[in-house]
């Protein structure tokens, strides 16, 4: 087996298990916190949001740094960092006497983060062109499936084993993580004396600044529209359930769903992007993704909302290859790390911005409206991608072409 599938295997269950531990704590975290001592509804409330939404935050701050460590001391030492800190800091969560320690241990693991940076990094450099779509398609299904299945795991392992088992359990699979990254991700990896490069420095040195512009923000809004309904998923899905019970595990499922289908169809979608163009799959995806959005708005039950988020994942499944293709392309390879950890800060960034506008349009305009408005963002960015993207991209070819 080749180094980089091998790798490859390695880093999808450690990226899976990454977001689900980043995300599983959802579902539970008002119970626990209730747990802890919090007894007012509107502290329970506060602190959820604070204790949630602080981990994306820091992590998006810390991504770009563990990225440049990436590249300057070697890929598999920042994963080594990254699987035994989070499988000793969530399962610390589980001790937690009080909310301020539960906030604090989140912020920690906001800071020593970084497991999906050097996994994109690592196999981003060891795969060749040929296959480097179906790779990088393949293991961006593995933290995106991880944070959309992480509420819907948390919820279960509550139900069945206890509230602290969620982050215990979780822990132990990070441990898993981290002795499989030990024993089984190959890298041969030279460190550099050369001087170290300033972000200012760094960016001078970025062939095509625009584009990777484009492909940062292209990444924040997938993520936004991923999670912006996330806040109101519950009360929607109650609202068309007709009293079915059981509507927490419904919700998870529902809002999962998309994390199913995304599993199946980024790698063949990646597979596509290296025949046909990144460029191609990704105008197609959020084109398609961001029409898919506007009918969840007219559902009449949970199972018609069930189909449609199934049918999104399918097509946001293209949307993360095609931007770490394009990206791979048009970044040096000795600062592929400082890159592709500045755009798991945009991803990061997009789960709290996401969340933040879904319960924001929700209760200004109804939750109805949450699905229009992140439809409209989609389709605004396919437009912008484009112009600005496709079109460049095709003339480019057709001149190369021409001049052949």
């Amino acid at each position: 087996m080749p180094i980089w599938r091998r790798n490859l295997i390695v880093c999808w269950f450690g990226m899976f298990v990454t977001g689900v531990g980043m995300s599983q704590i959802a579902p539970v975290l008002p119970l626990f916190i209730r747990q802890l001592g919090v007894d007012h509804a509107s502290a329970v409330s506060q602190y959820s949001g604070i204790a949630f939404g602080i981990t994306y935050i820091v992590s998006a701050v810390f991504s770009p740094i563990w990225g440049y460590a990436a590249d300057k001391i070697g890929r598999k030492p920042m994963l080594l960092r990254a699987s035994l800190g989070m499988a000793l800091v969530v399962g610390c969560m589980g001790f937690a006497h009080n909310v301020y320690v539960l906030i604090g241990l989140r912020l920690l693991q906001g800071v020593i983060t970084g497991y999906g940076t050097a996994c994109t990094t690592l196999i981003a450099t060891q795969t060749d062109k040929a296959h480097s779509g179906y790779a990088l398609g393949t293991l961006s299904t593995a933290n995106i499936a991880g944070s959309l299945l992480g509420p819907l795991i948390g919820g279960f392992i509550e139900e069945n084993f206890g509230m602290q088992n969620v982050f215990f359990i979780t822990g132990g699979f990070m441990l898993i993580a981290f002795l499989t990254t030990l024993f089984f991700v190959k890298e041969t990896f030279v460190r550099s004396d050369k001087k170290v490069l300033s972000m200012s420095e760094t960016w001078s040195r970025i062939p095509e600044k625009k584009l990777t512009v484009m492909l940062f923000i292209t990444f924040l809004v997938i993520t936004v529209a991923m999670y912006s309904v996330e806040p109101v998923i519950t009360v929607y899905v109650d609202g068309l359930s007709r009293s079915l019970g059981h509507v927490a595990l419904i919700a998870g499922i529902t809002f999962s769903a998309s994390g199913l289908a995304n599993i199946f169809a980024a790698p063949r979608l990646g597979k596509l992007s290296d025949r046909i163009g990144a460029h191609k799959v990704m105008l197609v995806s959020l084109a398609a993704a961001g029409l898919l959005f506007i009918p969840q708005a007219f559902v009449h039950n949970v199972w018609q909302l069930m189909a449609l988020r199934f049918l999104l994942g399918l097509t946001v499944g293209g949307l993360s290859p095609s931007v770490n293709i394009l990206m791979k392309k048009i970044t040096p390879s000795a600062l592929t790390g400082r890159i592709f950890g500045l755009n798991m800060s945009a991803a990061y960034l997009g789960v709290f911005a996401g969340a933040a506008m879904g319960g924001e349009v929700s209760a200004w305009l109804g939750v109805r409206d949450v699905f229009y408005v992140t439809g409209a963002l989609l389709l605004m960015n396919a437009v912008w991608v484009y112009f600005q993207v496709f079109k460049p991209l095709e003339s480019g070819k057709q001149t190369a072409g021409t001049s052949s």
